[in-house]
């Protein structure tokens, strides 16, 4: 009989988003009159820019004629698209980055986990507490780690408690680790990071031979002009770090699959004789084998974020969503809950009150005011007692469902 993955018996029970849809949808079954708004999954509401609608459209029109018609287009990704995401994403912020070293995907949460092909299972890994979960289960999947323990930590990797005291960002590691996440903005807490603070972690990943995956997915919510968009505006980053990139959130790409992997040409690994090796090589060799790129039509809706318009279309968009956050942020407050992010980013996380549970305020939330969150122990034994709510959603179904917190939900 065939074998399967043991890995894959390690992970806990069920990945956090699937749970949500099962309670959620228990509930709409057992109560189908229910309003519920959903803000749980980070995922967008708003249409698509004009600017990469038209654009599409136009590369729907070219596959129509045999002198424009593209097959098979580059794993990396087409020039013209690659070039305009180094000089208006990277160049313009005084970051060294060339064309040659973007890869176009199809999401930053593939490339995350995607990206441990190519490195070792010797590594020792940091992640925040808490965490996007798939850093850790894309790990458990490869093999880094052992089982799970009681409080839903994984043997083999290094965790970084981030909280209120340390306001959620993680202090650098007591031990020599090989591979770190970081996020910034942050998911799930919405915190954000000075350059001050990365130029530390540069300067870790430098003097201890490790390498940063760098995942930049809500960089286009940064509003504050002192904070860095990309860890390449710190000085030796191109050393040490891999950087993702989505046009998920900016663009509202989550259900038309576009995203950017930055891997510069300097990054270099040990091999296991002790050589040194050239990490884009290795990533260009792995997406040259298991990819076939991102369609042509969705990357010219992506080079269109570029033009005047889409620039117009795809700040406004942003502005939405950060407006909801400041809505979601100021309705908590004034409630009398202790709420954190909703700056600078998309989420709002929120000290669940009571001493309630994450997962028990996620039910109360749910059966009494039919609002959907995300608990925030599913992010890590450290977010216990948080929970997160996205902003992404209608002006409305935000409106309503602060006001359906505030007037039921008693502090």
């Amino acid at each position: 009989m065939a074998t399967i993955n043991d890995n894959y018996l390690k992970l806990k029970a069920g990945y956090l988003f699937p749970e949500i849809a099962r309670r959620v949808n228990a509930f709409a079954e057992a109560n189908p009159d229910a309003k519920i708004i959903k803000l749980g999954i980070g995922d967008v509401t708003e249409p698509l820019p004009e600017a990469c609608r038209k654009a599409m459209v136009k590369a729907v029109e070219d596959m129509g004629d045999r002198s424009l018609f593209k097959g098979y287009g580059p794993e990396q990704g087409y020039a013209w698209l690659r070039e305009k995401i180094a000089t208006h994403d990277f160049q313009s912020r005084g970051c060294a980055i060339d064309a040659s070293e973007i890869f176009i995907s199809d999401g930053s949460k593939c490339d995350t986990g995607n990206i441990l092909d190519i490195f070792g299972k010797t590594n020792k890994i940091a992640v925040t507490d808490p965490v996007y979960p798939v850093y850790v289960d894309t790990n458990v999947m490869a093999g880094h780690t052992g089982p799970v323990n009681d409080k839903g930590e994984y043997e083999g990797l290094v965790y970084l408690p981030i909280s209120a005291e340390n306001n959620f960002t993680a202090e650098l590691p007591t031990e020599k680790v090989d591979l770190i996440y970081l996020c910034f903005p942050n998911n799930p807490t919405g915190a954000t990071a000075t350059k001050d603070y990365l130029k530390k972690w540069v300067d870790y990943a430098k003097a201890n031979g490790s390498i940063i995956f760098f995942d930049a997915a809500y960089e286009a919510f940064i509003t504050d002009p002192n904070l860095p968009h990309s860890i390449y505006e710190i000085e030796g980053a191109k050393d040490c770090a891999i950087e993702f990139r989505s046009f998920s959130k900016n663009a509202g790409f989550t259900g038309t699959r576009c995203a950017l992997t930055v891997v510069p040409k300097t990054l270099m690994a040990k091999a296991s004789d002790g050589s040194d090796v050239e990490v884009w090589k290795l990533w260009n060799r792995r997406q040259s084998t298991k990819f076939n790129g991102v369609s042509y039509i969705v990357q010219r809706g992506a080079e269109a974020v570029y033009s005047d318009e889409g620039q117009a279309q795809v700040k406004e968009l942003v502005s939405f969503y950060l407006e909801n956050a400041t809505i979601i942020r100021e309705k908590l407050t004034a409630a009398g809950l202790s709420v954190y992010g909703g700056v600078n980013a998309p989420y709002v996380w929120v000290k669940t009150p009571n001493g309630l549970s994450s997962w028990d305020f996620f039910d109360k939330l749910l059966q009494v005011v039919n609002v959907v969150g995300t608990p925030g122990s599913g992010f890590g034994a450290a977010g216990e007692g948080y929970f997160r709510i996205s902003a992404f959603n209608s002006r409305e179904n935000v409106e309503e469902a602060m006001q359906r917190i505030t007037e039921n939900l008693k502090v």
